[in-house]
């Protein structure tokens, strides 16, 4: 969407503060022993105080009400009952919710506990680059040109990007025009970011993986040569300098 008066941004404000303290509250509640199930049922009532839905949940029937994905799932992981956090975990949270017609997305991979399996190095990687792309937009900025940034970053610390997963507008729907901000310079899209226009920017980082299949559960998708993951997203509005970043509070960069 493009935002065209105060009341819009207001409006975009309070839905990305639903989200990012969502995303934030569930990243603390996490613990070993504790059920996806469990953290998805927390995540749930709190979009529930503040008045928002579910946007996977409410969109495409998705089963449940946030996305948790573990390990060597990349994204789109569903709560169950039966997968069980544990120290060390590679956990993702993907949160995204629609409150009085205004939508907002925002994500979070993190390390559960201590790094027994040597994931933090990953997951910051993932942390600086998605801050480097985020403040290198502006209105005018080429799409494409920050998804070169994002895979070069990539390639300097030694990891891959995911190529069939992108960012996206939002707004006043969870997907919306540009469609696609992807994770490397795609020369066929031409497209630019507009001034005053809202964006979810996410990473897709990958240790060996550069396309995510999906599962026979038809959503949990997975590396297409295995291997881990990070993701980091932050719903921003793009201005003429420094963009204003919506979600911020969900504190991924502190």
């Amino acid at each position: 969407m493009s935002i065209t008066k105060e009341t819009e941004l207001t409006g975009i404000k309070k839905a990305s503060e639903a989200v990012a303290c969502t995303l934030k509250e569930m990243s603390n509640y996490a613990q070993p022993g504790m059920t996806t199930k469990q953290l998805d049922d927390y995540g749930a009532k709190i979009l529930s105080d503040f008045g928002a839905k579910s946007a996977p949940y409410m969109t495409y029937g998705f089963p449940g009400f946030t996305c948790i994905s573990v390990n060597n799932e990349f994204c789109h992981g569903i709560p169950s009952s039966s997968s069980i956090l544990k120290e060390g975990d590679l956990i993702n949270i993907d949160v995204s919710a629609e409150l009085d017609g205004f939508w907002s997305d925002n994500g979070s991979s993190f390390v559960l506990g201590e790094d027994i399996n040597q994931h933090q190095k990953l997951v910051d990687a993932s942390k600086q680059i998605l801050h480097r792309a985020v403040y290198s937009i502006k209105g005018g900025c080429r799409v494409s040109d920050i998804g070169h940034l994002i895979e070069t970053e990539a390639k300097k610390r030694g990891y891959k990007v995911i190529k069939n997963l992108t960012g996206h507008g939002t707004g006043r729907s969870l997907h919306e025009e540009p469609r696609e901000i992807a994770n490397y310079r795609d020369r066929l899209n031409t497209t630019r970011f507009r001034k005053n226009t809202v964006v979810a920017i996410e990473t897709f980082i990958s240790t060996i993986s550069t396309y995510a299949e999906t599962l026979n559960d038809g959503w949990t998708m997975v590396g297409n040569k295995g291997g881990f993951m990070a993701q980091h997203e932050h719903t921003i509005v793009v201005t003429d300098s420094t963009p204003i970043v919506l979600t911020e509070m969900n504190g991924i960069w502190n």
